[in-house]
């Protein structure tokens, strides 16, 4: 599993977090590991999915997302 943290825009309430939290666990190979106001850090299979992807789920559910970190383990 590698780990990837997001930073993500438009976030400002808890519903905010809700969604987010939604779209990243309706991708495939996502375990999401935490979800605040304006970022996300979430475990992945590398074989399923990739960073991109993941922001792109994230974005697609109306948060502007970019990969902040991202570490294979």
């Amino acid at each position: 599993m590698e780990k990837l943290t997001l930073a993500i825009d438009g976030m400002s309430c808890g519903h905010c977090v809700a969604r987010v939290k939604q779209a990243l666990a309706g991708a495939p190979g996502v375990h999401v590991d935490a979800v605040s106001i304006g970022a996300a850090s979430v475990s992945y299979d590398a074989a399923q999915t990739s960073a991109e992807k993941i922001a792109g789920a994230v974005s697609a559910a109306g948060y502007p997302a970019r990969a902040a970190s991202a570490v294979a383990r």
